[in-house]
């Protein structure tokens, strides 16, 4: 039994290929880096949230940095992070350090400069971020403390790892 070529099915299967290519946030043309990934990290043990973004070279790099702005959900003054750029790293991590005030589906403003050694600019990546969820579900403090894990005691008899009465710094309305 012989398959027959049907042209329209292969014009459809090419289409659906360049859309899934399109899915992903890549570098443009002789751009050096492209966004692999982002999101925001919760780590429900220690209580933090950071913001991650990573990059993926387009092309072979040479050694330089990379210096990304984060939009502070708490408000105030852009987090700023910078990453030493390796030739040969098949990656870069911009990572934050903890957040507060992160809310649901709200788009975070995001730029990214990549610098030669020199530090001339050689790119900029503007993007935003969405999280898919709220950081009230993060317990007030760390569930666990020490280097083996031992439960905080200042949650004993709360297993959510809220409290009561925590005080914490307001946060900005909710838009």
């Amino acid at each position: 039994m012989g398959s027959v070529f049907q042209p329209r099915a292969g014009l459809r299967l090419l289409l659906c290929a360049l859309m899934l290519a399109g899915c992903r946030e890549t570098g443009g043309e002789g751009e050096l880096f492209g966004i692999s990934g982002k999101l925001f990290v919760f780590n429900y043990r220690v209580a933090t949230a950071t913001a991650l973004i990573t990059l993926a070279p387009q092309q072979p790099v040479e050694a330089g940095t990379a210096v990304a702005r984060f939009e502070n959900p708490a408000g105030g003054k852009a987090i700023q992070v910078s990453q030493k750029i390796w030739p040969n790293a098949p990656k870069l991590v911009l990572e934050t350090p903890p957040l507060r005030c992160i809310v649901k589906d709200r788009p975070y403003a995001v730029s990214i400069s990549i610098l030669d050694a020199d530090g001339k600019l050689r790119q900029t990546i503007e993007t935003t971020m969405k999280s898919s969820q709220d950081q009230d579900v993060l317990p007030d403090r760390p569930l666990v403390v020490g280097p083996v894990y031992t439960p905080n005691p200042e949650l004993a008899g709360r297993p959510d790892g809220k409290l009561p009465d925590a005080a914490a710094e307001p946060c900005p309305p909710r838009s």
